[in-house]
């Protein structure tokens, strides 16, 4: 079995969705970077791949087997052991997980390039190791878990805002105030006004969902900044991505 060492991870935790677990050029001083200190390196198959980058389920049993306690990190000088996790690649992109015991993978990270080209290199002409699904579920695409065509092309912060305004649409959508659909439309395109007054709220809140859900612009960005005043949730999140994007931006200049 391959392993590598000193790897540097940036950990997403709970992330079904591969876009989310940011690859190095968007990491943060405060995302809170791990040193592994020894971890295997698997080669597998591209579907498998993507299966463990964009989703939350069960992983193969004899992946699982494969790489038990073959994990140490190391903090405070201590090496701890750690029951599931490796390195995975298809030969084309480069995945960590870490199940934190249990047969998912959890917690995501991508590598920085010097490693992953590590990866590249030491896989050259091997051969994926075959591991078989147990009747995966279908990935389902919704509101709260857009596909990656919807987050095609965003940074970090955008694709943080744009999951921020999809929950205040659903929100919108079952809140007890239906009337105030059409209101928000009206703010999201002017030019519908004409017709809002003659649709049913249900009806609107598709036409403004649909319109939303294509790319990210200051549109977005109004839209999203404006629906959740008073709503203290989703303002947190507002101001703390903005805060953590500020932050990232002043340190790279």
């Amino acid at each position: 079995m391959l392993y590598m060492h000193d790897l540097w991870v940036n950990w997403f935790e709970g992330e079904e969705n591969g876009y989310n677990v940011c690859h190095f050029h968007e990491w943060r001083k405060e995302d809170g970077i791990e040193l592994v200190d020894q971890i295997p390196l698997l080669v597998i198959e591209e579907e498998l791949f993507r299966f463990i980058e964009n989703d939350l389920q069960e992983l193969p049993k004899g992946l699982l087997d494969d790489v038990h306690k073959r994990t140490y990190m190391k903090k405070n000088q201590e090496r701890k052991t750690i029951d599931y996790a490796a390195v995975v690649t298809d030969g084309k992109s480069v995945l960590v997980f870490d199940t934190l015991g249990y047969s998912l993978p959890v917690k995501k990270s991508r590598l920085i390039p010097r490693q992953e080209r590590l990866v590249f290199d030491m896989v050259e002409g091997k051969r994926a190791s075959i591991y078989h699904l147990e009747n995966p579920a279908p990935k389902e695409y919704h509101i709260l878990s857009l596909s990656p065509e919807k987050m095609a092309g965003l940074t970090r912060r955008e694709r943080q805002l744009k999951q921020l305004l999809m929950m205040a649409l659903d929100h919108l959508r079952h809140s007890d105030h239906p009337e105030e659909v059409g209101y928000w439309l009206t703010e999201w395109d002017p030019s519908q006004y004409g017709i809002i007054k003659g649709l049913t709220a249900e009806s609107a809140w598709h036409r403004l969902y649909y319109g939303a859900i294509e790319g990210w612009s200051q549109q977005h960005e109004d839209l999203c900044g404006k629906l959740i005043k008073g709503q203290p949730f989703f303002e947190t999140m507002w101001q703390s991505e903005n805060q953590k994007s500020t932050q990232h931006l002043n340190s790279q200049n």
